[in-house]
């Protein structure tokens, strides 16, 4: 079976659509440089060039710069270890492998030239794998999806938490308990929050018998649904192909590809799935017993989530804190493109976690590794705290003072008390794009500069900066220049110009993508690493992905709801196809007893769940199945005409003519090239 080309995004196409096809030119010949800032070493087979003088020196002033030694994160890492694989490897029903922690073997020992030291470090305990206690009765399973997985003992069976990212890497986790902790039923499932790598695996972990299922005790914030099944529908293929630059989905596994994303691995690949919450927690604090275990949950919504919660066992004195707080400065504004994340909700959780859990003697989440001690518990969540409050106040400060997002992110330094902790560091976030995120959240776009409000487009703009530097020779001159100074962020800027205005430019093209993997090596942060290196990976190799397949997401599919399917194919439409031109269509869901009179005009699409409008010039009846099928692709316009499934009444010809005016986008749009 084939995987999902990405994670944890769910790309939903409300109309037909075709295989991604793959664009690739010839590889560049690798380059060789010379001087202070060029590679110092030949390429790799990828065409990756060694570490420069320069990015070797920066990564020493790193490791001196921290005590990159300090082993308390690995001593708490490895607490608690019951049990391990000597190798992790999950594979498909196909053969084909879902997750293989083997690839990250080469993370140990000192940190290669070629990687942050402070990254290496991170990357070294996120491949700590195995099953750990953290306090009686409540478990980890760590190491086998870019998530944990917890597991919690009550009186008659388990209660599982966050069941990992997808069906296979659940299963392979929850094998691994079973066998060191017994076979006791899971009698309930708590889902912290609706991102696919917290809920993905739940069928692994469920009752295979559809009564036992039923009463299985499902626990999950407001809104789960809602947000799980529909995050990203509308901007899918933007958001997946940004999100393989995210998570270096092209690169090898090595020395100078992906090494970590700072908040775990990668995301596994698998068969995803869902399950209807039986309970919801819509307040703070929120009691509730289950299965004989006293819980306290808070529900934290726009936080690191569109629905997150977090939960405290009085008995044990255990705060779970989803992904409020995990070991890395998380995202405001993740790389992929999202909603902008609220800094001042997201400080007030932790805060309000701090008074009404204040007793906790340990704290575990969703990500990373737990902290023990009344004493460090709290100081983690004080200095979370504080770093996401300093982030949103002191950008607006600098913005009050008339400074734009660049220069905010420019000027803005968190001070020593929370730069010195490695929790804090920006392994995932960065204080940098962060503090853009803020801008954002309170201004959007535009800086308040009249020239940034209408500028030329990239290429006519890059064109004429071309021109006026003297023509491509002079500006890959100073270029060259600029990436032996080891001035490699305006070496990009320069280069970036020159190849928007002569994408044919080889040579600037090689030179840019030498620019990025210095860049990318000298990344604190894992995603900064993976974008910077899939940009020089892109540069090399061409534009590149598998086909988008749905089929592994039809669990979680068949749970959206019918009226998003229509909003999704409102986005779609051709708008010069559509110019001039009135439908009216009914959609009869004979098998949901529901209706949804669709309307096209003035190129936009409107649709309302009420009754069939008598003046519509066509009835269509079909099932949800039947919708599935088209939004995965596995059933084409053929099928509109022929399938037993779909009947129309009334004119054929419009409902064919407004589903031929759907975009099928393929999602392999080029990044650092026109």
């Amino acid at each position: 079976m084939s995987r999902l080309s990405s994670l944890p995004f769910v790309v939903l196409v409300a109309a037909t659509m075709s295989s991604a096809c793959t664009r690739s030119e010839e590889p560049f010949a690798p380059g060789r440089g010379a001087g202070g800032g060029a590679s110092t070493g030949g390429a790799d087979a990828h065409g990756a060039t060694a570490a420069s003088s320069a990015t070797e020196a920066a990564n020493r002033a790193v490791a001196q710069s921290l005590p990159i030694d300090d082993p308390r994160d690995f001593e708490d890492a490895r607490r608690g270890l019951l049990a391990r694989e000597e190798r992790v490897l999950v594979k498909g029903e196909d053969g084909g492998t879902i997750w293989d922690l083997g690839d990250y073997d080469f993370v140990a020992g000192d940190a290669p030239p070629s990687v942050n030291p402070s990254l290496w470090r991170q990357a070294k305990l996120n491949g700590i794998h195995g099953l750990f206690e953290v306090s009686p009765g409540i478990y980890q399973v760590r190491g086998y999806d870019i998530s944990n997985m917890s597991i919690i003992v009550g009186k008659t069976g388990w209660i599982v938490v966050d069941p990992l990212t997808c069906r296979e890497t659940a299963a392979a986790a929850f094998a691994l308990a079973r066998k060191h902790l017994g076979n006791a039923p899971v009698v309930a499932v708590i889902f912290t929050h609706s991102h696919l790598d917290h809920f993905g695996g739940v069928d692994a972990v469920l009752p295979a018998d559809p009564e036992a299922r039923k009463k299985v005790r499902v626990i999950a914030p407001r809104g789960f649904v809602e947000e799980a099944t529909s995050e990203n529908i509308f901007a899918g293929p933007a958001m997946i192909r940004r999100a393989a630059y995210m998570y270096g989905m092209s690169l090898p596994k090595d020395p100078r590809g992906h090494v970590d994303t700072g908040l775990g691995k990668q995301p596994a690949r698998g068969t995803i799935s869902i399950a209807e919450p039986t309970d919801l927690v819509d307040r703070a604090p929120q009691e509730m017993e289950v299965d004989g275990i006293r819980f306290v949950f808070m529900d934290a919504p726009h936080s690191e989530a569109p629905a997150e919660m977090t939960f405290y066992l009085p008995d044990a004195k255990a705060f779970c804190s989803a992904e409020i707080v995990s070991h890395v400065m998380h995202n405001l504004l993740t790389l992929r493109g999202a909603k902008v994340r609220d800094p001042v909700l997201w400080s007030g959780y932790v805060d309000a976690a701090m008074t009404e859990f204040r007793d906790a003697e340990v704290v575990f989440g969703s990500h990373s590794w737990p902290v023990w001690g009344n004493a460090r518990g709290m100081d983690l969540l004080a200095k979370q705290r504080d770093m996401y409050r300093f982030m949103n106040d002191q950008s607006l400060r600098l913005a009050n003072r008339g400074a734009r997002p660049q220069e905010i992110a420019e000027t803005i330094r968190m001070p020593e008390s929370l730069a010195k902790e490695f929790a804090d560091r920006g392994y995932y976030g960065t204080l940098r794009h962060n503090s853009k995120a803020v801008y954002q959240h309170y201004f959007g776009w535009y800086d308040g500069n009249p020239a940034h409000l209408d500028p030329l487009p990239p290429v006519e703009s890059s064109k004429r900066y071309v021109e006026a530097m003297g023509g491509s020779s002079r500006v890959l001159e100073q270029a060259r220049a600029a990436h032996e100074a080891a001035d490699d962020r305006w070496a990009a800027t320069l280069l970036d110009h020159l190849v928007f205005a002569e994408p044919d430019h080889a040579e600037a093209k090689e030179l840019l993508a030498q620019v990025y993997d210095q860049l990318g090596y000298r990344a604190e942060s894992g995603p900064w690493r993976d974008i910077y290196l899939s940009g020089a990976y892109e540069i090399r190799h061409g534009v590149s992905s598998p086909p988008i397949d749905m089929k592994p997401a039809m669990n979680l599919l068949s749970h959206l709801e019918l009226g998003k399917f229509f909003d999704s194919m409102a986005t779609r439409i051709d708008p010069e196809k559509a110019e001039g031109k009135r439908v009216v269509i009914n959609f009869m869901f004979t098998d949901e007893g529901e209706t949804h009179v669709v309307e096209l005009s003035n190129s936009v699409l409107h649709h309302h769940r009420r009754s069939p409008d008598p003046a519509a010039s066509a009835t269509v009846r079909l099932t949800r199945p039947f919708l599935l099928k088209l939004a995965t692709g596995q059933a084409g316009l053929r099928d509109l005409v022929f399938s037993e499934d779909f009947d129309v009444e009334g004119s054929r010809m419009d409902v064919l003519g407004l589903f031929s005016m759907l975009e099928r986008p393929d999602g392999l749009f080029p990044i650092v090239t026109p």
